[in-house]
């Protein structure tokens, strides 16, 4: 209920600061006095319907992508001590977090690194690459794992989902009214839709949703403070913190091989990049569980 109240809080929101930008400026005005027959309700509904329906079909299929673009092999039955190990590590984690059983999986990967996705916290997966399995120690592989059942039971996936559709939506509607006003009032075109409608449209979307991506890294920054306080309460706060100075070693060393695109967000490593980085950095992560240790 808390995540549904604000994302209707959200939207309320930017609605309002778009209604307070069009009376500043009088955008509604200049485009009724250049003849703009511009229907804002339609074109905001038809841009929510493209922007979450993208977001919604992509967090539907999140399990069947990120199996296949990071080759996970789903343990159906563990042929391993180490198979062995993670589903068990995995469905008492999941327990004590009060989520279902996730599906449970491992990754070719060299580098050590993990994720976690799905449509719901009952229905996830939880994935590790086998370089964490082979260099990390039973405790700090613990911890990264309840790293990542900390983003199934915060709902993480679904929350990313409603931002994102949030910000899909609003790139969507404001790229294409400033077409529409750069075609109509700017270029006076009368004749339907002109080619200044769609280039400015274009780079627009380009524009905004650069800055759309900001603002989904920085909600993504603060979640990942959120999963390593799950992962110290699941675990314990000094193996989540050994985990990550294992981690910050490993990116010191160059060992670092970032998730496929479209999984970095739920990994446990990230882009490093300032505003664009999904991860904060590690140092302010251990920095931030050492003082909830303390």
């Amino acid at each position: 209920m808390l995540r549904i109240g604000l994302f209707l809080l959200t939207n309320l929101a930017v609605l309002v600061l778009v209604g307070i930008i069009f009376n500043i400026f009088g955008i509604g005005g200049i485009l009724q006095a250049n003849g703009v027959d511009l229907n804002l309700g339609a074109l905001l509904l038809m841009c929510a319907i493209f922007g979450f329906g993208g977001s919604f079909i992509s967090l539907l299929l999140s399990k069947t992508i990120a199996r296949i673009s990071t080759r996970t092999q789903i343990i159906e039955q563990p042929r391993s001590a180490d198979e062995q190990w993670l589903v068990e590590t995995v469905r008492e984690l999941s327990r004590k977090a009060g989520i279902g059983m996730p599906d449970v999986g491992i990754f070719p990967m060299p580098q050590a690194n993990a994720f976690a996705t799905g449509w719901n916290r009952n229905s996830a997966l939880v994935s590790v690459s086998a370089g964490l399995l082979q260099r990390f120690s039973r405790e700090e592989a613990r911890a990264v794992i309840g790293h990542e059942i900390g983003h199934v039971a915060n709902g993480d996936m679904v929350t990313l989902a409603l931002i994102q559709g949030v910000v899909n939506t609003f790139v969507m509607f404001l790229a294409r009214l400033v077409g529409f006003f750069v075609d109509r009032v700017i270029l006076r075109n009368e004749q339907g839709l002109g080619i200044g409608y769609f280039v400015t449209s274009i780079v627009m979307d380009i524009i905004f949703g650069f800055f759309a991506m900001m603002i989904v890294a920085w909600f993504s920054r603060r979640r990942e403070y959120r999963a390593d306080h799950a992962g110290a309460t699941l675990a314990s706060p000094q193996s989540m913190i050994a985990a990550l100075q294992h981690l910050k070693v490993e990116s010191d060393r160059g060992h670092e091989e970032p998730l496929p695109g479209n999984m970095k967000a739920f990994g446990i490593f990230g882009s490093m990049g300032a505003l664009m980085a999904t991860h904060p950095p590690l140092d302010d992560r251990i920095l931030a569980l050492q003082n909830f240790r303390n």
